[in-house]
Order: structure tokens, then C-alpha cells, then sequence
């Protein structure tokens, strides 16, 4: 491999490219290039460019050139698992798309171009597993936004346009360090508490009463001097068990 250069990939053909177009669920063509060893975008799709669907997902991509924009059609984008640094401006010329999956790439904050802006149709957007440190916060443009995801990255902050998204219903910002998620979760009081206590004299208490204040205290006084040990489990040396394959007939089990 020449130096400086990443892997080579599994090159595609047109011919390999029309044989895994399959026909989604809701009628529309996918072109399913999933783990297919890409490290390069493949050319020669552009003679696909009709297809409604496009999943380049779980490859070794590091790059999307702006011909992306030659698939106006596109509804639904997966480019999940690869190693994308950055998206092309071209993206945001996608005006159909309500799907675009972007998870567990190496997208940073400035690979997030305005452009993503225009893409004012899309409904879903993935951005989990980068390396993000903010959030544009025009990211509030996409009113159409339904989920985003947000997870496992490095944002210490949401912006208020994001959360006020109109018809935002699932935002997943889980394992980032924002600081509502820092703050310790306060001790958990495992001693329990009386509501009421009562405080008499000696004098005012009959023999028994007394005697039974006193064992009581004596025994407090001893658990005080107690130092805990090792918990030993008890040993039934003479007890069969089962080993990993459990018998059929609980009965055999039997004490020697």
C-alpha cells in the first residue's frame, strides 16, 4: 500500500451496483451497498442516480464527493460505520430527504457544513458516535425534525433551538458530558428515622422497663466494638449438586 494513502477497498461495478437494487417495504428502490469493503465512492452508481434509497453504511468510506448531489431523489440516506471526517456542501441539495443516518463516522463540528440546513424535509438525522464538541445551533431550522440523535460524543451543550424543535419527539444525548448529566445523584439515607421520640428519667421508669433500657444499651455498646470480618458462606460439604447439565429428575438429587 503506498504511503499516506488509506486501504483500497472492494471496487464496484455497474454491474454489481444494479444487482443489489431491492425494492423497500414502501415500494421505493434501494441501491444496498452495505458492507461491501467501499473505500472509495463508486462512480459509477451515478448511472443509478434515480434510486430512492442509498445505503453505503458499514464500509471504509472517508470521503463523500459532492456528485452526491446527482441523486435528487434520494428520501433515505445511510452512512453509518465509516470513517467520514466531514460531509460535502453538495449534501444540502438534497431537498427530499426525511432520513440521513451519520452514526459511528469521525464527524467533528466543523466537517458539519451550513448546508445541512437546507435539508428542510428531514425528519430523521443521526449523529451519535462522532467526535462533536458542539452543535450548530441553525440545526433549529430543520423544523420537520421527528428524532436526532445526539449520543456519544462531546457536547457539553444542546441549544435551546434544537430542544425547541416544533415536532421533536425522541432526542438522544445519552453519554455526553453535559453538565445535567454530571451531577452526582445525591446519597441514598439508609438509616431509618423515627417521627417521634420520647425522652424520660430513670426515676420515672418501673424495674422492668429499666432493666430492659439497659440490656438494650449494653447491646448497642457491644456492636460498637464489633469489627466486621470476612462473611463466610456456609459449606454443605455433603450436598450434591448438579454440575453444568441440570438432572431431568430433581429426586436424584440426594444428601450423602
Amino acid at each position: 500500500m503506498p504511503k499516506g494513502k488509506g486501504p483500497q477497498g472492494k471496487r464496484i461495478t455497474l454491474k454489481v451496483a444494479k444487482n443489489s437494487i431491492r425494492v423497500a417495504f414502501n415500494g421505493r428502490r434501494r441501491l444496498d451497498l452495505s458492507k461491501m469493503g467501499i473505500a472509495t465512492f463508486p462512480k459509477c452508481i451515478l448511472e443509478l442516480a434515480d434510486v430512492e434509497e442509498l445505503d453505503l453504511s458499514r464500509n471504509m468510506l472517508r470521503k463523500i464527493p459532492n456528485i452526491i448531489e446527482k441523486f435528487q431523489n434520494l428520501m433515505w440516506l445511510d452512512l453509518h460505520s465509516n470513517q467520514l471526517d466531514e460531509l460535502p456542501p453538495a449534501i444540502g441539495t438534497l431537498k427530499n430527504l426525511t432520513y440521513l443516518n451519520l452514526c459511528n463516522n469521525k464527524l467533528t463540528t466543523k466537517g458539519l457544513p451550513e448546508e445541512l440546513t437546507l435539508l428542510r424535509n428531514l425528519r430523521t438525522l443521526n449523529l451519535g458516535l462522532n467526535c462533536l464538541e458542539t452543535i450548530p445551533t441553525t440545526l433549529g431550522t430543520l423544523r420537520e425534525l421527528i428524532e436526532l440523535g445526539l449520543f456519544d460524543n462531546s457536547l457539553t451543550l444542546i441549544p435551546k433551538s434544537i430542544k425547541k424543535l416544533p415536532k421533536l419527539e425522541r432526542l438522544n444525548v445519552k453519554r455526553n458530558p453535559l453538565p445535567e448529566f454530571a451531577k452526582e445523584d445525591e446519597p441514598i439515607d439508609t438509616v431509618k428515622r423515627i417521627e417521634s421520640l420520647y425522652l424520660v428519667e430513670k426515676k420515672d421508669l418501673c424495674n422492668s422497663c429499666l432493666e430492659m433500657c439497659q440490656g438494650e444499651r449494653d447491646e448497642l455498646h457491644k456492636l460498637e466494638d464489633v469489627t466486621p470480618g470476612p462473611s463466610k458462606r456456609p459449606s454443605f460439604s455433603s450436598l450434591t449438586t448438579p454440575n453444568s447439565t441440570a438432572l431431568d429428575n430433581q429426586e436424584e438429587w440426594r444428601m450423602k
